[in-house]
């Protein structure tokens, strides 16, 4: 099999799979869609694009797995502790102040839902050393993605203990339940609203936001997609909100020059106000 784009029967099929279940194949870099699509192909024990465009005609339900596959993520609570320490403070608890606890988030590509549920820990915890617990009801995380499994995963909110092997023990007892399935405080739960999303064709759920966190889900589109969610995130920031990408993403096309680095190695910006 080839790995070009231009090959006629895998062409047809991501045309194939795009029409049928609205997800942009085009956007996504063709080793990585071509490498998810082998993975379900072997799978099902078929050899070629035109064997699994049938077995999709005969068997509706493997197009879920299929999309499954095509958007995996993995996740895990404080992922990358240095990014969220680098957030928190003094960044995110400066928006807090401005913003009277009023801080409107979005978590695009929220996969499983560990990611929002870190963010509205962070927020919590802002809230807690303020002092202003009551003001936590007036914050709001939009947590979106693609897949199914993984907004299902994120309404359900139960982690098992493995999600939190990053996480300080100390959090975790605080605001979670302590058996697992873990679940989130009820505070927390009101703060994560759950919506499908496809950065690659979808406009933002509900901008303006002070915080949009995208990590490691736009690296696997290519660079024109790319260029584009980025500028679409910066259009979404208020002045003065801020930027978070996954440490291997660059920052590329207009919205570069629109946003302010403010720590190089955990890919924090802001929007100038």
């Amino acid at each position: 099999m080839t790995a070009e784009r231009d090959d006629p029967a895998f062409r047809a099929l991501t045309r194939k799979i795009s029409d049928t279940r609205g997800v942009s194949c085009e956007a996504y870099k063709t080793r990585c869609l071509r490498r998810r699509i082998w993975v379900r192909m072997r799978a099902r024990g078929v050899h070629t694009f035109e064997e699994y465009s049938r077995l999709l005609d005969r068997d509706g339900a493997e197009y879920e797995h299929l999309l499954d596959a095509i958007t995996v993520n993995v996740t895990k609570f404080y992922r990358n502790a240095e990014t969220w320490n680098a957030l928190a403070e003094p960044h995110l608890a400066g928006l807090w102040i401005a913003r009277g606890g009023a801080v409107r988030v979005w978590s695009a590509g929220c996969a499983s839902g560990e990611e929002p549920y870190t963010i509205a820990v962070i927020l919590a915890e802002t809230a807690r050393r303020a002092g202003e617990d009551a003001l936590l009801a007036r914050a709001r995380i939009d947590a979106t993605d693609v897949d199914r499994e993984s907004l299902e995963r994120t309404r359900a909110a139960e982690f098992p203990a493995s999600s939190f092997s990053e996480a300080p023990r100390a959090l975790v007892r605080r605001y979670f339940t302590p058996e697992p399935p873990h679940r989130p405080s009820p505070e927390l739960r009101r703060l994560v609203h759950v919506e499908r999303q496809d950065l690659t064709r979808d406009a933002p759920p509900a901008p303006p936001y002070d915080l949009i966190v995208c990590r490691n889900v736009v690296i696997y589109f290519d660079r024109l997609t790319q260029e584009r969610v980025f500028a679409g995130f910066v259009d979404a920031l208020t002045p003065g909100g801020l930027l978070v990408l996954g440490k291997v993403e660059t920052l590329f096309g207009a919205a570069r020059e629109r946003l302010q680095m403010l720590d190089v190695r955990e890919r924090l910006y802001r929007r100038p106000a």
